[in-house]
């Protein structure tokens, strides 16, 4: 009862709409923290894949060929070194783009931006169609593990479990 002598009108919960009022605090916590980093994950996995498609543009725009050596092949990149028709020979810092199987000391066609040979190298015949598995694999792998994580979070609990 209210002071005015009516009787109490029981506010809805916000997150009745979503099923998680029944939720104690933390597993409502822990349920937005899951599913916000499986979105977070997938945006940037979207963002690298937009990425990659903006450089393969770039190349596009002001496309040239040549062959380059491959220098050297760490984790974080492959460096190459190419020679453009003006003379210049160019070792891009950030390495190749696509540099998958390459081997020190191979020789390897590749494209690159005449605008800035220095920046934006790919090894020819190779586009942004490459990351779509390694991304889909990662964003397939993040929700498998967050809808079992989320099911677990929503079960009922039993007296087992409190």
């Amino acid at each position: 009862m209210t002071r005015s002598g009516e009787p109490a009108v029981r506010r809805r919960s916000r997150w009745a709409f979503l099923g998680l009022e029944k939720l104690t605090t933390g597993r409502r916590a822990w349920l937005i923290g899951v599913v916000t980093a499986a979105v977070l994950i997938t945006a940037m996995s979207l963002l690298l894949i937009a990425g990659a498609w903006r450089d393969d543009h770039a190349i596009e725009a002001n496309l040239g060929h040549t062959d380059a050596d491959v220098l050297s092949v760490a984790f974080d990149r492959t460096v190459v070194r190419f020679t453009t028709p003006d003379g210049a020979t160019h070792s891009p810092p950030l390495g190749v783009l696509y540099p998958q199987d390459l081997q020190a000391g191979q020789r390897v066609r590749v494209e690159y931006d005449t605008a800035d040979p220095d920046d934006l190298v790919r090894v020819a015949g190779r586009d942004y169609r490459l990351t779509f598995l390694p991304f889909g694999m990662l964003v397939g792998i993040t929700w498998a593990v967050a809808a079992g994580l989320i099911w677990w979070l929503r079960r009922p609990r039993t007296p087992a479990t409190r």
